[in-house]
């Protein structure tokens, strides 16, 4: 099983669609941001902008695809700085956008997702956690080899794979535009440890 790297990170989830609004899945489908999850990835741009420093400054920001998370990256970028500075450039690896949760898409989230972390139940079409959780250690450790603290913008299930990398509990659900500061293991310890700003 591939490790991750032992770098620090930020990590954000895409700001609030209709969607999570509405409690369905979404997984591949392409639902845009609303209202509430543009002005959450605002927030979350003037929130780093403010406290990035105490942790360590974004030099480079990688995205998903998925316009949820391409928008919320490239607003956050725009956000970070002054008035007619440049944003950050926003690079998009493919590998991280959110898992395909195949007929469960559209549905009410249910109660299955302890059974598919656990690697006993995948709905049919969908990706199976192990392989979601290879696929996501793989994206973050191509955006962790770079120079400079990377900004991940991302997804809610990517999330839960990369908690069950890092030794932490898999099934939480990760607010919509929360920054988080991911730090690796202290000595001595096993899992790495998250910082919520805010």
């Amino acid at each position: 099983m591939t490790r991750m790297i032992a770098r620090p990170y930020w990590y954000l989830r895409h700001g609030e669609t209709d969607w999570n609004a509405e409690g369905r899945s979404q997984g591949r489908s392409d639902i845009p941001l609303n209202a509430r999850g543009i002005a959450q990835a605002e927030a979350a741009g003037a929130l780093l902008a403010r406290d990035e420093a105490a942790y360590a400054p974004v030099a480079r920001i990688v995205s998903s695809p998925l316009s949820r998370a391409l928008r919320t990256a490239q607003i956050v970028a725009r956000a970070m700085v002054g008035p007619g500075a440049e944003a950050l450039p926003v690079a998009v690896d493919d590998g991280l956008q959110e898992v395909c949760f195949g007929d469960q898409e559209g549905q009410p989230m249910g109660d299955w997702y302890d059974s598919w972390i656990a690697g006993d139940y995948t709905p049919k079409g969908a990706e199976p956690f192990a392989e979601l959780r290879a696929r996501a250690v793989a994206a973050v450790n191509r955006a962790l080899d770079g120079e400079g603290t990377v900004l991940i913008v991302c997804h809610g299930a990517m999330f839960r794979a990369l908690r069950s990398a890092m030794g932490l509990p898999a099934n939480v659900r990760l607010p919509n535009a929360t920054p988080l500061w991911v730090q690796p293991p202290a000595d001595g310890t096993v899992a790495w440890s998250l910082d919520v700003m805010g």
